[in-house]
């Protein structure tokens, strides 16, 4: 299994040899480096390989962390679980791992909007617009009440108004289409969660 993480860059598009122009997602990725190596044989219990990338000052991380990381300013650490944890701690992943048309796996946060009415965050259709409609346009509705389904308590999993985005997503099947091993960077077709800075990981399918 083959994994990464990168940045989002942004948006482009690529044409390919019979003209059509693609949609694809500029992602950077800088050097990580390999942190811890776990094994089924020992007391984890389960094959996977940690690792380290980008660069964070030292007095923003707490003590426990860096006495893992022996001292190193981590940006971030990921976790990858892999069938066959072949490593070393110390050594370096970069891009050039993967080639063009490797079949990718993308994930990571949405975009944060914040607090959202029902209609933006569930699609509902608001109140009539006519015929006495005087504040009810964008408002959920009944959310209960005696004689209702859930005996005159608001239910469960009622959809109402609240944050919404900032949840992590996963887009399958993408192509690799470019890769840029001095640069840094990995073209990916179609789009990936998150603004233009979202950290993401990238694992072979």
């Amino acid at each position: 299994m083959k994994f990464i993480l990168a940045k989002k860059k942004g948006m482009t598009r690529i044409f390919t040899e019979d003209g059509r122009a693609k949609a694809a997602t500029i992602l950077g990725a800088g050097a990580m480096t390999v942190t811890q190596v776990k094994s089924a044989e020992g007391k984890d219990g389960y094959a996977a390989i940690q690792v380290g990338t980008g660069i964070r000052k030292t007095k923003n991380i707490s003590k426990a962390v860096l006495g893992h990381t022996k001292g190193k300013g981590y940006a971030a650490l990921r976790e990858f679980r892999t069938a066959n944890a072949a490593a070393e701690i110390g050594s370096e992943i970069d891009v050039s791992i993967f080639a063009v048309g490797d079949t990718v796996r993308v994930s990571g946060l949405t975009k944060g909007k914040g607090f959202a009415g029902v209609v933006k965050r569930h699609g509902f259709h608001g109140g009539p617009r006519t015929h006495g409609q005087k504040h009810s346009e964008r408002e959920a509705g009944s959310i209960g009440g005696s004689g209702g389904r859930a005996g005159g308590r608001v239910a469960k999993g009622i959809r109402m108004a609240g944050r919404m985005g900032q949840d992590r997503v996963t887009i399958e099947n993408l192509k690799v289409l470019s890769v840029d091993a001095a640069a840094g960077e990995i073209v990916v077709s179609g789009a990936v969660p998150g603004a233009r800075g979202t950290l993401l990981e990238i694992v072979s399918a």
